[in-house]
């Protein structure tokens, strides 16, 4: 979200009191000794011990992968130990050009060649490396583990697909069990994170304390979660580290299938203007090139649902710089390629808007904001004969619905 005529100071003070009104203070606890610029520098924990600082997190849907990370406040040697059965028997490691992926703290394990519809059991494993002494010698410490969890991978040629989307709750972590808990025991695939999960990026301890941690106890550690930054993500000391924690492709804007969902997703980047690091111009400019070609795809052309995630909307926002260039360089390509939904946040002021002529030939749908009263969220379904968006209020009242018949 942006103000009109944004004050930097009455910005800061508005989001902090949002985090206060949702019940949410300081959490957690820093253990970087220099976190202002270097991911590497890390003191041990205040009992001196080898600990996960969170539980695995997931972010892959595809039907023969999933991709797992976790952090240790320790540089490590780690693998994933996974099985079919609540006893894992196989370690699966992370292998770069023949050598095994270690001495680090931020770890990823990419699981390959699973069986499509099939249930694993996993835990994650972290070996402490204290010393290397030559170059074929290392000491080790303590070995440690997470829980056993599990996760089922998706069906190929899936025809049905439910997801989650999240948006706006800009440091406000107890807002996370919250609004999952409105699905209630419906079934969901995966939960998607819309942007501005932040409202400025300081240091790892954010990351972990404000939305990998509540997600983790929450779906995160057993349903995939799938990250595209905000505005707000790119604000802050250590937003240039963000890649290093949750990135799923090499580049911000990516597609992938959701059963018969074709999603595209956009970074509609920053709103501000002269910040000092501001391209997105020519950054949104880029990624409309990339987006015709996509559109141009026989993929894309014969995908029974189209779907755009983007923070920011093309219509509905504020008269501000983003927001007007977003809607410059994305809507015509929307209209002429014939989008079905656009799904968006950023504006704190959820809404379902269909189709205007004249304007936009496409529904654009907007979550809302982070304080009690305005936090949503978003449903969908999709399977051969229709898609339906269903939007819920934190206090469980439906706020918004929309169909898309197949074919129409």
């Amino acid at each position: 979200m942006e103000d009109q005529k944004p004050s930097s100071s009455n910005r800061r003070k508005f989001l902090i009191n949002a985090a206060k009104v949702a019940g949410v203070g300081a959490v957690g606890y820093i253990y970087f000794t220099g976190y202002k610029n270097d991911v590497s520098e890390i003191a041990p924990p205040p009992v001196g011990k080898h600990v996960l600082l969170t539980q695995p997190y997931l972010y892959s849907i595809r039907y023969n992968e999933m991709k797992v990370r976790w952090i240790s406040n320790l540089q490590c040697l780690s693998w994933v130990e996974i099985g079919e059965t609540r006893e894992p028997n196989q370690k699966i490691f992370s292998v770069t050009d023949g050598f095994i992926n270690a001495n680090n703290r931020i770890h990823e394990i990419v699981l390959e060649n699973l069986k499509a519809g099939q249930q694993y059991f996993y835990r994650v494993a972290s070996k402490q490396i204290l010393e290397f002494e030559q170059e074929d010698k290392i000491t080790y410490g303590e070995t440690i583990y997470s829980e056993v969890f599990s996760f089922t991978t998706a069906r190929q040629n899936q025809t049905e697909s439910n997801w989650l989307v999240l948006n706006d709750i800009h440091d406000t972590p107890a807002s996370f069990a919250h609004l999952i808990a409105l699905n209630k025991d419906e079934p969901f695939d995966y939960v998607f994170l819309n942007g501005d999960m932040f409202n400025w990026i300081d240091n790892e301890d954010q990351l972990i304390t404000h939305l990998i941690n509540p997600c983790t106890k929450v779906f995160a550690s057993q349903k995939p979660m799938l990250f595209q930054r905000g505005n707000h993500e790119i604000r802050g000391n250590f937003m240039w580290h963000l890649k290093e924690y949750f990135s799923s492709q090499q580049e911000q804007y990516f597609t992938f299938w959701s059963g018969p969902v074709f999603i595209i997703v956009l970074d509609s980047g920053e709103e501000v203007v002269d910040n000092g690091y501001d391209q997105f111009d020519t950054y949104r400019e880029k990624q409309a090139l990339w987006l015709e070609s996509v559109m141009q795809s026989q993929e894309y052309k014969t995908a029974r649902y189209k779907v755009v995630m983007m923070h920011i909307p093309p219509f509905y926002s504020f008269n501000a710089k983003g927001s007007n260039h977003c809607k410059k360089v994305f809507s015509p390509l929307f209209d002429k390629y014939k989008i079905d939904l656009v799904i968006s946040g950023h504006t704190h002021t959820y809404g379902v808007h269909p189709p205007v002529k004249g304007q936009h030939n496409y529904p654009v749908i907007i979550g809302g904001g982070p304080v009690p009263g305005k936090r949503t969220l978003i449903k969908v379904k999709a399977n051969r004969e229709q898609l339906y968006l269903q939007m819920i209020k934190d206090d469980g009242s439906v706020v918004g619905e929309y169909t898309i018949k197949a074919g129409s």
